[in-house]
């Protein structure tokens, strides 16, 4: 009876098809692969053992801390939100094969030992300080290969809602949620520079300056042009002034007020005629002093008549670019993107998924999925081809990370054999082609 259970299972539909189910040999995440290979290339093994501490003792320590890391990286680049998957990936060939020799044959972690593995040792102090070094250097070596003279960085924040009784969590009269308010900051190239994750009820640029001005000084250092761009939450004369203390540009939205309204009056009259049925646009720079400014700034407006709207849409950026009012406008209108991406954070990596009850384990857990988008949009920027280049971190799962796979051990290899469909043997070749001509991290 053993055999016969044991055995495939054969249907009436087709007496010529016989179906079996090889868990251990099959995986649905072969892309990975790939990801792995650019790790490799950029040094994230390097940077783990430099910046992170085992205070683990005994049989505890069978497990490497990059197998560790790499498995709490990959499952959410994967698309696993939760440990609780560590139980089913933990005999996945894909997750098998990215860590170190000792877990192809045994197995990568199971759901207590990775559980401990994220809230209790990331969340040592110098670990969790490890995290954000491992992921701020991981892109220096991505700037060594693409980076342009001229950094332009983006802030925002975001929400998180939380259903449980997590530390910190807080209402928000602006989402009218309870929810943490995480802070974080870009690159116009889409990498997740910094990030910090904030009670529910702080204001939208409570704390900027801890991870801001630190990266100012690290882009000045290389010599690099900085300007930083931000919406109305960040119009704070504070931030104005150490922004130009430290020579940077800047364009940052200012909330509307009747002193500003007075000062575009005269294009806050409907055009006369007909009304067009492509929007009317006017721009105009005057200088501008609110109460609370120790000096005058330059103010570009923007006023737009729709057609079937009675009243103008009207918007103000204060800025100490030299450009003209359109192009000022236009420049900070890509802002938009840095939304995007924390749109893909969410989706894509479950940057939301905070569901631990102590604060410093949800830091922990949105480090690692700010990593993993990292390691998403690095291998979209660096490895893609231009034809697939604009794919949306969703899309790179769906179309590439999910590719199935069957591992076959010979006596000396291993061989993963990939099912070819969005991921062709000719996308495959491409990419490892433009790993290998990345340069290595030096030293």
């Amino acid at each position: 009876m053993g055999e016969i259970q044991k055995g495939p299972f054969q249907l009436s539909f087709n007496a010529s098809l016989k179906i079996d189910f090889q868990g251990s040999r099959v995986s649905s995440d072969g892309g990975l692969i790939l990801v792995r290979e650019l790790d490799e290339r950029l040094g994230l093994g390097e940077l783990i053992a430099q910046h992170l501490a085992d205070s683990r003792r005994g049989k505890n320590t069978q497990l490497a801390l990059a197998d560790l890391l790499r498995q709490s990286v990959y499952s959410r680049l994967a698309g696993y939100e939760d440990v609780n998957d560590a139980e089913r990936l933990s005999q996945d060939p894909t997750f098998r094969l990215i860590g170190s020799e000792k877990i192809w044959e045994r197995g990568a972690a199971l759901t207590s030992r990775l559980q401990s593995f994220e809230t209790e040792m990331l969340a040592e102090d110098a670990n969790f300080v490890g995290l954000a070094a491992i992921n701020r250097e991981l892109l220096a070596q991505a700037e060594a290969v693409d980076s342009p003279r001229r950094v332009v960085l983006d802030m925002d924040s975001t929400e998180i809602p939380v259903y449980g009784q997590q530390e910190q969590s807080a209402y928000n009269g602006h989402f009218e949620s309870t929810c943490y308010h995480p802070l974080l900051l870009f690159n116009r190239e889409g990498d997740c520079l910094a990030a910090k994750l904030r009670p529910g009820n702080v204001h939208s640029a409570d704390g900027w300056e801890e991870l801001l001005l630190p990266e100012i000084e690290r882009q000045q250092k290389l010599g690099k042009e900085v300007v930083f761009r931000a919406d109305a939450a960040f119009a704070k004369p504070e931030l104005y002034e150490a922004l130009e203390e430290r020579g940077v540009k800047y364009a940052i939205r200012i909330p509307a007020n009747d002193s500003l309204e007075r000062d575009v009056a005269e294009l806050l009259t409907r055009p006369l005629g007909r009304p067009s049925r492509k929007p009317v646009v006017w721009y105009k720079s005057f200088l501008y002093q609110a109460e609370s400014w120790t000096k005058a700034r330059r103010v570009a407006a923007k006023v737009e008549f729709h057609a079937g709207e009675l009243f103008p849409r009207v918007g103000f950026i204060v800025t100490n670019l030299e450009t003209d009012s359109r192009a000022v406008v236009r420049f900070y209108n890509k802002r938009g993107t840095a939304e995007q991406w924390i749109k893909e954070g969410k989706q894509a990596v479950k940057m939301t998924r905070l569901s631990c009850h102590r604060f410093r384990s949800n830091e922990v857990r949105l480090w690692l999925s700010v990593i993993a988008y990292n390691l998403g949009n690095l291998w979209r920027r660096l490895v893609l081809p231009l034809r697939v280049a604009n794919w949306s971190l969703t899309s790179l799962q769906q179309r590439l990370v999910k590719t199935g796979g069957r591992l076959i051990k010979h006596a000396r290899y291993y061989w993963l054999l990939l099912a070819e469909g969005h991921l062709t043997r000719r996308l495959f070749r491409a990419m490892v082609r433009r790993i290998e001509a990345l340069p290595l991290p030096a030293g």
